[in-house]
């Protein structure tokens, strides 16, 4: 949520940053003409409350003097009714802003380059040479099938498209690569492993920002409950209505969890194999920060991240989105992209952004500052890394002509030891 102080200060900033990340519309005069007439509302709200208790204590005067009182009387009743209506008038009017205010974007940094689509993202560092395979490399459903251990058929007939079961190895595999995740995070990097619940509430998701605008790429329950999309929404709001002390900062935290998103968006894209499921599972970064923390914390995590596709030796390249493929809560992203021998092209694997104060506004997240005073934190989330897609970028990059796939090094003590894993038949059949 952005900060309504800053738009009456600088209303051309909402229209200039809406520009700037291609959408029509110009929402400030709408924003600016509530916003005026709230505070108008509340403005009247407090004459007539002040009037009121005015009459109340003429009203004691003139009864303890025996003067007539029927005039106050009128008076106040007249009162009573325009604060009632002043007050309705001022919820809707504050609802009706609040409405709009929820569906604004954060607002972006200066430095993020200048785009309109994915076209225009920057390629900032690529790490790593892509194998070059003395045969055709087969697409991670294939070797899954290869295997024997990845039945989409079976997944699908309990629970529809966009659903895999993993069976034996790849089941450890998808295991080993969370736990390896974790350990790197947590022992190098000094975050701190959370589990958070998977199923939160209406109001933590709408706190994240991640409501009201993708209500639809949610699934919800019928107790008023979502699953969650992404750690970061729990991890996030674990720190919501709180004031931490400074020296708490930057707070480090992070999740191994499945992750639910309906793809609403998604239709026709990546129908195929594990990239874009419903169900998956992520290694999820959260750092709450002071302000001139952030910059740093960016960089940071998104050198966590980095350091699991390096250790993995998995070739890889960072991207800066561009203003026009930017996420609705961030105001920064760096995009880490894996390389998919099949599709002979990087496909992403994380996302590291920073928020601002645009979550912990929401949230009501804040710090005691060295003045004493409460502000607002920052947040930054970063997928470090998915976990499925490092599976599946393991099993192409890793394969070898006979269908066989070999465990990276890093991950063989998380394998018991082992170091291929070899087609077998199914264990169904």
């Amino acid at each position: 949520m952005l900060d309504i102080k800053l738009i009456r200060q600088n209303p051309d900033i909402i229209d200039i940053n809406m520009e700037r990340r291609g959408s029509i519309d110009r929402p400030s005069a709408v924003i600016i003409e509530l916003d005026q007439r709230l505070r108008s509302e509340q403005t009247r709200m407090q004459t007539a409350q002040a009037e009121r208790n005015r009459l109340a204590k003429e009203f004691g005067q003139q009864k303890r003097e025996g003067k007539d009182t029927t005039g106050n009387i009128a008076a106040s009743e007249q009162l009573k009714h325009d604060l009632a209506a002043s007050e309705t008038a001022a919820k809707n009017l504050e609802e009706e802003l609040y409405k709009i205010m929820a569906m604004l974007p954060n607002i972006l940094l200066d430095d993020v380059p200048e785009g309109k689509s994915e076209s225009d993202n920057v390629v900032l560092r690529t790490w790593g040479t892509p194998r070059t395979f003395a045969f055709t490399p087969r697409a991670h459903d294939e070797l899954g099938a290869t295997l024997g251990l990845m039945d989409f058929e079976r997944a699908a007939k309990i629970s529809g498209a966009r659903f895999v079961a993993l069976y034996g190895k790849l089941a450890q595999l998808e295991r080993a690569i969370a736990r390896f995740m974790l350990d790197i995070h947590v022992k190098e990097f000094g975050y701190t492993e959370v589990y958070p619940p998977y199923l939160v509430l209406e109001k933590t998701l709408q706190g994240t920002g991640h409501l009201p605008k993708f209500r639809e790429d949610m699934f919800a329950t019928n107790s008023g409950h979502m699953l969650i999309s992404t750690a970061e929404v729990s991890l996030t709001a674990l720190v919501g209505d709180e004031i931490l002390p400074a020296a708490k900062l930057p707070l480090r935290l992070c999740a191994y969890s499945p992750c639910f998103r309906s793809e609403a968006g998604a239709a026709g894209k990546d129908t195929r194999g594990m990239v874009r499921n419903h169900q998956f599972t992520k290694v999820e970064l959260v750092s709450l920060t002071m302000p001139n923390q952030t910059n740093d914390e960016h960089e940071r995590m998104t050198n966590a991240a980095e350091t699991i596709l390096q250790k993995l030796e998995l070739p890889y390249r960072v991207i800066a989105l561009c203003t026009g493929d930017m996420g609705f809560q961030s105001s920064k992203t760096y995009d880490l992209e894996v390389w998919l021998p099949s599709q002979e092209t990087y496909r992403e694997i994380s996302s590291c952004s920073q928020c601002g104060d645009f979550q912990t506004r929401r949230l009501n997240a804040r710090y005691r500052g060295e003045d004493g005073k409460p502000a607002l934190m920052n947040s930054l989330n970063g997928s470090g890394l998915a976990v499925g897609r490092t599976l599946v970028a393991i099993l192409e990059n890793y394969q070898n002509a006979d269908g066989s796939v070999t465990i990276p090094n890093v991950l063989i003590p998380y394998m018991d030891g082992q170091t291929i894993i070899e087609p077998t038949q199914n264990p169904i059949g």
